[in-house]
């Protein structure tokens, strides 16, 4: 552990993609995503995915049921590219992130357990890497809530160098058409600051859109929206927004991922407020677990 309407925008997925059904990333309160969002990413051997992975994953969950602290972490699996599984976990400051990662080193019994359950999960990954991420409010819009949340969307844009400027006017754009569109809108939008969160691309700045779904039935409904967007902007305004485009992005990607509470610790909060859905860790007796 450790576009919807691409067709419509040749050449860009952007933001049309991503306005529909954003909510919070990982946060113990329902009051807004969190400042400094870190994800660890790990790709899994060919045929080591499932209730193999499960039951790796779970001694890390047993390792932090004891003592502290005990971190909280969302795992999702990949729905799409390549067989990958991201833990991501939200602190308020960079500064909590290294107090935590402190305290967990101090306690060595829960360190040791950890360097345990790290040795055997490497056993089925193929590559393992880290990104750190600070959330920027003036690219998001709204706040949403993490209840209910099964799917997760990330769109990934790596920025031209110089022209951030034209990003920023670009996400306003949508964020001030999508209050005219549909005010309920929100999404959380973060930029990289550690790490890059597309393998095989350059670094530069890094923007990572989240987007939280309850179904993928929302996904339809996104095409929807995406067609009151460019009916509210107009010829005019749809052209002045593949310009953003072309003068801004340099590259793009997105990825759908599931919730899987089986690897997850999620703040008690959660657990309580959607009981049916989180459920403890795998054990070795569970059925398919050594599959």
């Amino acid at each position: 552990m450790h576009a919807i309407v691409r067709k419509s925008l040749p050449g860009s997925a952007l933001l049309l993609a991503i306005a529909a059904f954003l909510s919070p990333a990982l946060q113990a309160q329902e009051d807004g995503p969190p400042n400094v969002l870190v994800i660890h990413r790990e790709y899994l051997k060919p045929g080591k995915g499932g209730m193999l992975h499960d039951r790796s994953e779970a001694a890390f969950v047993r390792a932090f049921a004891t003592g502290e602290p005990n971190a909280r972490y969302l795992a999702l699996d990949s729905l799409s590219g390549a067989s990958r599984a991201l833990f991501l976990e939200s602190y308020e400051s960079f500064a909590d992130w290294e107090k935590e990662t402190k305290a967990i080193g101090a306690n060595k019994a829960k360190t040791a357990a950890v360097d345990h359950a790290t040795l055997v999960d490497g056993d089925l990954l193929s590559g393992f890497d880290t990104a750190a991420m600070m959330l920027r409010p003036d690219l998001s819009l709204n706040k949403g809530h993490i209840i209910g949340t099964r799917y997760f969307e990330f769109i990934t844009f790596l920025v031209k160098p110089g022209h951030t400027r034209e990003f920023t006017e670009l996400a306003h754009t949508y964020a001030d058409t999508y209050r005219k569109v549909d005010p309920q809108t929100h999404w959380d939008c973060f930029e990289v600051m550690y790490g890059n969160p597309a393998p095989g691309t350059p670094s530069g700045a890094t923007f990572v859109v989240i987007i939280t779904r309850e179904s993928l039935a929302e996904v339809d409904k996104g095409v929807k929206d995406g067609e009151k967007f460019a009916a509210e902007l107009g010829d005019k305004g749809m052209e002045k927004v593949e310009e953003l485009t072309a003068a801004s992005v340099e590259a793009e990607s997105t990825s759908l991922f599931q919730i899987n509470p089986r690897m997850s610790n999620p703040p008690a909060e959660w657990v309580k407020q959607d009981q049916g859905f989180w459920k403890g860790p795998v054990s070795s007796t569970d059925k398919g677990a050594s599959k």
